[in-house]
C-alpha cells in the first residue's frame, strides 16, 4: 500500500474521536447568546430585630439570599420593604390588628423563607401636651375643656385622671378632649388608655385654687355698717378673709398704734364681732364691715382658701 494512503488513513482515524466529542459538547453547551437557566435563590433569615412591635415600627432582618425585589409578609399582608443589601433588609409594620402573625420573606421568583412567629402589639398611646395645662378651681364648664395632643389614640380610648377613668371625646388619632372634673386643687396625672391595656405616659394637669383679689369697692351703705365687695377669682364657700388694720392710740388707749387682725369665714361670725363674710360666688365675696368711725382708714385684706392657698395682700382705703 502506498505510503500516502497509509498516512491519510491514520489521520482520518485520529479525527473521528475529536468530531464525536465536539458533537457531545454541542448537545450540552448553550448556543451562542443563550443564557443558562437561573437557579432559585434560597432565602435565609438569621435575625429579626425587634421580634415584636407596634404598627409603623421598623423591623430589621439579617440573613442571605435577599434581592432588590424581596418582600416581607405578615400573614397575607405585604409590608413596605427596603432591601439595604443582599444580607440585610427592613420593613415597616403595617397597620394591622394586634395578634400573632406569620413572618416570612418572598422573592420575585416565588421562593420563600422559613416562617417565623411575630407578635404584633396594640399601638401604645402617647401624650405630647395638654392645652390648657392649668384649670382654675372655680372655672365654669365652658372653661374646663382640655385638649390632649399625641398619637395612637383610638375611638375607644379612655382618659384617666390619677388612674380613674373619665369621659373623653375622640377627635382624631392625634387628639382627644375632656372636661376637667371638679377635683381637689393641686397637680393631677392625665393618661390615655387604649384597648389591650396599653397606657400612655402621664402629663400634669394643675387645678389652680390660689385666690386672687382684683377689686375692692364699697356698696350698700347702711346706718352703722356697709358692705365691702371683694371681686376676684377662686373664692370658695369656706374661704377666710384676713383683715389687718392699725388702731389709733385714741381708740386703743396704748402708746402708738397697734395692729389688729381679724379672720372672718363665710357663714360664721366672731362672738365678739358683728362683722361677717358673705360668700356670693367664686368671683365675689362681701365683707359686712362695722366701722367705729366714718373717717377713711387704711387697712389690708387677704383671702385664704381651705387648702392654704393665699391671695396677695391688697391695700384698702375705706371707713
Amino acid at each position: 500500500m502506498p505510503v500516502r494512503i497509509i498516512i491519510a488513513f491514520i489521520f482520518l482515524e485520529l479525527l473521528l474521536p475529536l468530531s464525536s466529542y465536539s458533537e457531545e459538547i454541542s448537545k450540552v453547551a448553550p448556543k451562542t447568546g443563550q443564557a443558562m437557566e437561573e437557579q432559585p435563590r434560597q432565602i435565609t433569615i438569621l435575625s429579626i430585630i425587634p421580634a415584636q412591635g407596634e404598627p409603623e415600627t421598623t423591623v430589621t432582618l439579617s440573613g442571605s439570599g435577599f434581592t432588590d425585589k424581596t418582600i416581607a409578609f405578615l400573614g397575607n399582608t405585604a409590608a413596605s420593604t427596603d432591601v439595604l443589601n443582599p444580607k440585610q433588609l427592613s420593613f415597616d409594620i403595617p397597620n394591622l390588628p394586634p395578634g400573632l402573625y406569620a413572618l416570612f420573606l418572598k422573592n420575585a421568583d416565588g421562593t420563600t423563607s422559613r416562617i417565623y412567629n411575630f407578635n404584633l402589639l396594640p399601638p401604645k398611646p402617647e401624650i405630647y401636651s395638654l392645652s390648657p395645662d392649668t384649670i382654675l378651681y372655680c372655672a365654669p364648664e365652658k372653661e374646663r375643656e382640655v385638649v390632649i395632643t399625641g398619637t395612637n389614640f383610638q375611638e375607644r380610648s379612655q382618659v384617666l385622671i390619677d388612674g380613674a377613668a373619665i369621659r373623653g371625646h375622640y377627635n382624631s388619632r392625634t387628639s382627644i378632649s375632656f372636661t376637667a372634673p371638679r377635683i381637689a386643687a393641686g397637680l393631677h396625672q392625665v393618661q390615655v388608655k387604649n384597648q389591650g391595656d396599653t397606657l400612655s405616659g402621664a402629663q400634669g394637669l394643675l387645678i389652680d385654687a390660689r385666690p386672687e383679689i382684683d377689686s375692692v369697692t364699697t356698696a350698700d351703705d347702711f346706718v352703722n355698717y356697709y358692705n365691702l365687695v371683694i371681686g376676684g377669682r377662686n373664692f370658695q364657700q369656706d374661704s377666710t378673709l384676713v383683715v389687718s388694720e392699725e388702731r389709733d392710740p385714741d381708740q386703743t388707749g396704748a402708746k402708738g398704734s397697734i395692729a389688729e387682725v381679724k379672720r372672718l369665714r363665710s357663714g360664721t361670725a366672731n362672738a365678739t364681732e358683728r362683722e361677717r363674710l358673705i360668700y356670693v360666688n367664686c368671683g365675689q365675696i362681701t365683707y359686712q364691715r362695722y366701722p367705729y368711725s366714718n373717717t377713711l382708714k387704711n387697712f389690708k385684706v387677704q383671702v385664704v382658701n381651705p387648702g392654704g392657698e393665699e391671695s396677695s395682700m391688697v391695700q384698702v382705703s375705706a371707713p
